[in-house]
């Protein structure tokens, strides 16, 4: 048996073992197969994408090439704009292991959200001549977005990748990434394909030969059972998955609510404040006080590096299995679906996500907070619209109403307009509960080889809930507040005069009530 020095691709550490090419189960066939291989990632410049791009460079040090197509933002240069992404410490590990990864990048300019994906000639002829593995990841993920922006995007840019995954002669597996709550009026989902709401061809056609307005006007009634346009046109996509994927090796993923990383390449690490993490960033800074809930209800949720695990072992296990990589594919051969969720191996209630993070959230309170820590959850409309008026509205107009008399600007009934309507989207799954079945996903797990459940961990069953939050909270305070950990003993001070600030409120509005009770009592008995 040889002993080798190697580099643990989580860490970064140098560690010492038996050569793993001594026994197959020790060496990683994830590794293997991406070795000296051309990858193309869309949406990379997003959540998931930097985790993938990040994950995949790391973890597969002799991928050859790793193609991102994006579009600049916000008046910046996509090199720019990648440059900015690549100096963030979710790149710390990866520069650690291979100081020069950003020469593996190559950027192709292009938006999904245009009719040929908006790249150009040469950069298509280099992606149909060099790429083995696709993963489609770009999408809007807006929930309240315009219809005709939304299929351009998530139904129509699905077609045109798949229009160019066909084109690749080299083409070896191709990941696209929808989500669980694609069939989400349905209470049951497998891992098989639904009927879509509208074909996906003819919903393209009705938004690029609609008026914007009149789409607008009959949006509600093509969304149905729908609750929003995201959802809606994720559907449509699994359509176009479903009829322009024959012939070609094809996965798709459905992750449920993707939430921050549970081991690496950071713990916690989160950059967006999309669903339960906005939730927890409001309770956090004293802003949110109550979400219309029920707490026993599944939070089916699933952090964003197993997530990510599991995209890449979906696609190896395509590229091993599909019979068209090796013989003559049959064309009538469907994609493999993959429900990547939480609630079978690891299920948790909104009710114990949101207790963890209020144990450990105590330990770190931030120095960013605005008002003492309370939080409500209540299946109750009444009850929800009760704590909203009390906690949100009559305090936002007292403190605006003081703000105008200083004069400033006021501030918080705005606030709470924008964290009304956020409620209301998040209202929609945070009262439900959805019975997923994942067979694909667990048989998945089952046939990696033991080097690659070590580094592609995507078995949820693995998840301390207790544990992971503990580290999230941390995250949030971290990455999204930007509270470095260092201020932890200023924000405990600060914590505790909020909590002596809203007791002394809370006493004095009872004492106002009580005195009103006394006044009405003597008025009607009087």
């Amino acid at each position: 048996m040889v002993l080798t020095e190697q580099t643990d691709l989580r860490t970064g550490d140098l560690i010492y073992g038996e050569n793993m090419m001594d026994d197959p189960m020790k060496e990683s066939q994830i590794q293997k197969l991406f070795n000296g291989s051309t990858v193309l990632i869309t949406g990379g410049t997003g959540f998931l994408g930097k985790l993938l791009v990040e994950k995949l460079l790391r973890s597969c040090p002799d991928v050859k090439k790793l193609y991102l197509i994006a579009r600049p933002k916000k008046n910046k240069e996509i090199t720019k704009r990648l440059q900015e992404q690549f100096d963030d410490e979710l790149y710390n590990k990866l520069r650690k292991v291979s100081p020069d990864f950003e020469e593996k990048i190559g950027i192709i300019e292009g938006d999904v959200g245009l009719t040929g994906l908006g790249v150009s000639e040469e950069d298509r002829a280099k992606i149909t001549k060099e790429v083995e593995f696709i993963f489609h990841g770009a999408a809007t993920v807006r929930f309240d977005e315009a219809l005709k922006t939304a299929v351009e995007i998530n139904v129509r840019g699905t077609r045109e990748m798949l229009h160019l995954a066909r084109a690749c002669t080299k083409l070896r597996a191709y990941v696209h990434i929808s989500t669980a709550y694609s069939n989400c009026p349905l209470n049951e989902i497998d891992e098989k394909f639904y009927e879509a709401p509208l074909a996906g061809d003819k919903l393209i056609d009705l938004v690029e030969n609609m008026d914007v307005k009149i789409l607008n006007s009959i949006t509600p009634g093509l969304l149905g059972e729908f609750p929003n346009t995201y959802a809606y046109t994720k559907s449509a996509a699994e359509d176009i998955v479903q009829k322009y994927s024959k012939g070609l090796p094809v996965a798709m993923f459905r992750p449920s609510i993707v939430i921050g990383t549970a081991r690496e390449p950071l713990q916690g690490w989160i950059d967006n404040v999309y669903g339960p993490t906005g939730v927890v960033v409001g309770a956090a800074v004293g802003l949110i006080h109550a979400l219309n809930c029920n707490p026993k209800a599944i939070a089916d949720l699933v952090p964003g590096d197993l997530v990510v695990n599991g995209c890449i072992a979906a696609a190896w296990k395509t590229a091993r299995d599909y019979p068209g990589n090796h013989e003559e594919a049959p064309v009538d051969q469907l994609p493999t679906i993959y429900n990547y969720v939480s609630s079978e191996q690891a299920p948790l209630s909104w009710e114990n996500f949101m207790k963890y993070n209020e144990v450990h959230g105590f330990e770190v309170p931030t120095i960013s907070a605005i008002w003492y820590y309370l939080f409500m959850i209540t299946p109750s409309k009444f009850l929800y619209n009760f704590y909203c008026l009390f906690l949100h509205w009559i305090p936002a107009y007292i403190v605006d109403a003081v703000l105008v008399l200083i004069g400033k600007k006021p501030m918080l009934r705005k606030a709470y307009k924008k964290i009304e309507k956020f409620s209301a989207v998040i209202g929609y799954f945070a009262l439900r509960e959805w019975k997923f079945h994942n067979n694909n996903t667990q048989n998945l797990h089952k046939e990696l080889c033991d080097a690659d459940k070590d580094i592609f961990n995507c078995d949820m069953g693995s998840v301390d809930w207790n544990e992971y939050c503990k580290a999230y909270i941390k995250g949030v305070r971290v990455h999204l507040l930007k509270d470095p950990l260092d201020t932890i003993p200023q924000s405990k001070r600060r914590h505790f005069r909020l909590k002596v600030l809203h007791y002394f409120c809370i006493s004095l509005l009872c004492f106002g009530l009580v005195k009103l009770l006394m006044f009405l009592t003597r008025m009607v008995l009087g």
